[in-house]
């Protein structure tokens, strides 16, 4: 059969382009990410085994060998797994089989430095051979297929692969890598020794190397010497072929840990921080939870995949397992291993199942002790927040029974830190109340500066009074759906009803008001007046201090002027909401407007005063070119 030529996926062309750059800083990477896809191929196949037995009866003995060719300059990975068909070869090996690449190859830039990190993030795998060789060739027997229906697949990594059905007796795969001329150290023993026992020393599957291996020398009757001793090669288990989570936590290395880390999840970096669990009792399992450095590049993409690695009496079942953490823990990574499932599990099986539900409550609980642990180290918190901080955000809304746990962990920026740095927790906040205090005070705006500069907090600032500043998207749908922490009310700073407390001069300031609005009685009727059904109503501001007005919506604001643009972003047609405006009548500005005889010009103030306050709490005008007009003819006077 004559091999056929095809040209890669556009993606993995691109690719390719900048790993033949070695973008990756340790060329041996390319081992860890060949023999872990052995492992997985064999975990697969293993799997398959326990309920048919044939499959394996020709070869019951899984292994990975690595064998070095200095005199052809090859270097072979062989593993005796599943396999590949010609069809899954020129799927798997000619594109990414990932949801939202096409999102993924947008972020890369050309500056190497971060698109190294980019990709490191992505998991190239089999791609990375091209790191070290300028020509790969794949050979492979789907455990499924006849002799006949082998399968070799070549490419130079230049554009195009070629493949084609060979005659091939062994099912599995070997991955023939013609090194470069610079990379020709990974044909030396030693080299490929120190790799595997740094990078796969905790893989379950024995990693053999064909190793050189000298006979003891002879010495013959009759002569002084010793002969020159001879060599033979042979192969030699170089791992300890003992999975990792099995053993006792104590006795396992932090660097055993990040490289374990590195081999479930291809990640490049070493993770924030892990935590291994063995549980015994009426649910039998074992856990091992990792937290990356780094967002995964998908994070927060619908087609974004999740979970942990599940095992059943040490066998791989299935990888991805949604089932075992809430979405919003969904950049933890790891695995469990439970003796209480069966073998033969299915996704929608354990979904339905108890274990499942069991298993998911501790897991749940064992990820937000880690998170927690790592709280205690503000440095690296500060790191973790800036990573996954909006994801743990989903966790109130979404994990009732955990509420109180999770709002524990968040963070906030408030006008007492002065800057946008969010490492405000809700104990912090409580515990630093002024006297008197028994709300937490809040604002959400487009940006930490419009919240920091929003005349909503000038008198609760005047008061010695904390707000926490909120600006992500993702702050109005969660300030939406919460209430309280300790018992401690969440309000809006910019409510029409504060709810100070009369030690903190509520009451004062009620009174206040009203005295103030019959003594400026003239002022409200006026403005009003003049603005007719563009507001809702006038009213003399006490919350003010240093701005002239500001809008205000009836209760605690729950659709806030920012969440009714993201509504309106989204597509949906929310009808026109009416404010009230507050004035400070003791301000310049108000006082000139009020001074103003000519009705006309008068009603051009008013409105500007009024579309200034939209604008502060919106950042934006439907008609700013008529706000301009009516600001230029008051300044020309």
């Amino acid at each position: 059969m004559t091999a056929t030529v095809h040209g890669f996926q556009t993606q993995v062309a691109k690719l390719l382009d900048l790993l033949a750059n070695s973008l990756y800083s340790n060329k041996e990477v390319f081992l860890r990410e060949l023999i872990s896809n052995a492992s997985d191929a064999i975990d697969k196949l293993h799997f398959m085994s326990l309920t048919n037995q044939d499959l394996v009866k020709d070869d019951p003995v899984f292994h990975i060998r690595i064998r070095a060719d200095k005199d052809a300059g090859t270097l072979t990975i062989s593993d005796n797994g599943l396999g590949m068909t010609l069809d899954e070869a020129n799927s798997h090996l000619g594109t990414i089989a990932e949801s939202g690449t096409e999102e993924f190859m947008k972020k890369l830039t050309g500056d190497a430095a971060r698109d190294s990190q980019l990709i490191g993030q992505f998991g190239v795998g089999f791609y990375s051979s091209f790191i070290v060789a300028d020509r790969v060739t794949v050979l492979s027997r789907s455990v499924n297929a006849k002799e006949n229906e082998g399968v070799r697949w070549e490419s130079t990594g230049s554009g195009t692969f070629e493949s084609e059905n060979i005659e091939r007796k062994q099912r599995g795969t070997d991955v023939i890598l013609h090194l470069k001329d610079s990379c020709k150290e990974f044909l030396e023993e030693w080299t490929l020794r120190e790799a595997i026992t740094k990078y796969s020393d905790h893989i379950s599957v024995p990693v053999e190397l064909w190793a050189e291996k000298f006979d003891a020398p002879e010495k013959k009757e009759g002569e002084d010497k010793e002969s020159k001793p001879k060599s033979h090669f042979e192969w030699e288990q170089v791992n300890d072929a003992k999975a990792l989570w099995t053993r006792n936590p104590k006795e396992v290395k932090d660097d055993e840990y990040k490289e374990f880390y590195k081999h479930l999840t291809h990640d490049y970096q070493d993770p924030l921080c892990w935590a291994h669990n063995k549980v015994e009792g009426s649910l039998e399992y074992t856990s091992l939870l990792y937290i990356p450095k780094t967002a995964p590049w998908d994070l927060y993409t619908r087609q974004n995949q999740h979970g942990l690695k599940l095992f059943v009496q040490r066998v791989f079942i299935m990888d991805k397992a949604e089932a075992f953490l809430p979405t919003y823990l969904r950049f933890v990574s790891g695995l469990v291993d439970t003796n209480a499932l069966p073998l033969n599990i299915s996704r929608e099986l354990l979904q339905e199942s108890a274990v499942t539900r069991k298993l998911k409550k501790a897991l749940t609980k064992r990820a937000l002790q880690m998170i927690g642990k790592l709280a205690s180290d503000k440095d690296k918190y500060a790191e973790f927040w800036g990573q996954f901080g909006n994801c743990l955000k989903e966790g109130p809304v979404e994990d009732y029974d955990n509420r109180d746990e999770v709002l524990k962990l968040l963070r906030f920026a408030s006008t007492k830190d002065g800057t946008s740095a969010q490492s405000v927790s809700l104990d912090d906040y409580i515990g630093r109340m002024v006297k008197g205090q028994d709300k937490i005070y809040y604002l959400t705006a487009d940006s930490y500066e419009a919240a920091a500069n929003s005349p909503y907090i000038e008198n609760l600032k005047k008061k010695g009074i904390e707000v926490l500043l909120m600006w992500e998207r993702i702050d109005e749908w969660l300030m939406g759906n919460i209430s309280s922490y300790k018992d401690k009310e969440f309000v809006s700073a910019s409510a029409s009803d504060l709810k100070l407390s009369d030690e903190l001069g509520g009451k004062e300031e009620k009174e206040r008001k009203e005295a103030s609005a019959k003594e400026n009685k003239d002022l409200i009727e006026r403005f009003k007046k003049a603005l007719g059904d563009k507001v809702k109503g006038v009213e003399v501001s006490t919350r003010l201090t240093d701005s002239p007005s500001c809008v205000i919506t009836d209760g605690n604001r729950m659709m806030t002027s920012q969440m009714k643009r993201l509504l309106e972003a989204s597509g949906q047609k929310l009808p026109d909401e009416k404010y009230t405006l507050e004035i400070n009548p003791d301000h310049p500005l108000v006082k000139k407007a009020y001074a103003e005889p000519d009705e006309t010009r008068f009603e051009k103030w008013a409105e500007v005063i009024y579309e200034q306050a939209l604008l502060s709490d919106q950042g934006g005008l439907k008609d700013p070119a008529s706000f301009v007009k009516n600001l230029n003819s008051l300044l020309l006077g």
